[in-house]
């Protein structure tokens, strides 16, 4: 086991540990992906709503991840469900914004869904939270201002073969705050996207 992954695993059990002193981590029910049959219709702006509204439109754990930044149990079902579904993209739950895809999906092994870049990377945006008591990167959704995860950088996976991903990026989100509809099948095979970055 090299170092690095050394370090996301201790850096992985110290946040849940820290997560779970501060009240910002759940041990309940988890609700799975959901999933759609067809892309939802994309959002055409920023979308702002009361804290009632929200409640009203999210379960009461993605209220806690989006609204709240909380964060989801690892290795728990919705991580479970993530490594077997196959092609396909995956939308914010909040206002069904484009997030990510499988094309830029890795299993990091840390626990939770891992990309190594957004699929729109508009609708994504990175600040600054020090909810543990040190600096994180934190993704949020630039449509709804979603909590979504964080990233880390410079990190190397034994599944990528002791390398970095091709971004040198690990997207740590929520499996819980995604929506997911796969590729839709060709006889020649999965449909991928060719507009990924726009």
């Amino acid at each position: 086991m090299n170092r690095n992954y050394k370090t996301m695993k201790r850096r992985t059990l110290l946040s849940t540990a820290a997560v779970a002193a501060f009240g910002k981590y759940s041990f309940a029910e988890e609700k799975i992906i959901e999933v759609l049959e067809k892309e939802p219709t994309q959002p055409n702006g920023v979308i702002k709503k009361t804290a009632e509204e929200w409640k009203k439109e999210l379960t009461p754990e993605q209220y806690r991840i989006l609204r709240e930044a909380g964060t989801e149990r690892a290795n728990g079902k919705v991580y479970e469900e993530f490594k077997k579904q196959g092609g396909g993209t995956y939308y914010c739950a909040g206002c069904d914004a484009e997030l990510f895809s499988s094309e830029e999906k890795f299993d990091s092994h840390c626990g939770w869904p891992s990309f190594y870049d957004p699929s729109k990377a508009k609708n994504i945006k990175t600040d600054v939270d020090y909810h543990l008591g040190y600096a994180r990167t934190e993704v949020r959704c630039a449509v709804c201002d979603g909590h979504l995860g964080h990233v880390f950088s410079g990190e190397k996976f034994e599944s990528l073969g002791g390398k970095k991903t091709p971004t040198g990026k690990r997207y740590c989100i929520n499996g819980t705050v995604l929506k997911f509809v796969p590729f839709p099948d060709k006889k020649d095979g999965a449909e991928k996207k060719t507009d990924k970055k726009k």
